[in-house]
């Protein structure tokens, strides 16, 4: 432990005054309600969010899933039979 002029003490030994004017309040953990209201105000203002924002994800989101659904038909098409047929090719 450093020692000298300028070391006041380990913590909670700071050999100083002790501290007066700190209040401390709680309230009882049966009085406390952290979720209250929170599902009930999700229903409103979390559908009203979700819905002002629905532009920004669920175009791209549409526009990516026909992408994937179109890629899949074609790729299944062209392993098939008339899709070798009409490339021009054997296997």
């Amino acid at each position: 432990m450093p020692t000298g002029k300028a070391y006041i003490g380990w913590w909670g030994d700071m050999g100083g005054p002790a501290q007066k004017g700190i209040y401390q309040y709680t309230q009882s953990s049966y009085k406390q309600r952290a979720f209250a209201g929170a599902f009930r105000g999700y229903l409103f203002n979390g559908y009203k969010r979700l819905a002002a924002q629905a532009p920004y994800f669920a175009i791209p989101m549409a526009a990516g899933y026909s992408v994937y659904v179109w890629a899949n038909h074609t790729a299944e098409y062209l392993e098939s039979k008339a899709g070798h047929h009409h490339e021009g090719g054997g296997h």
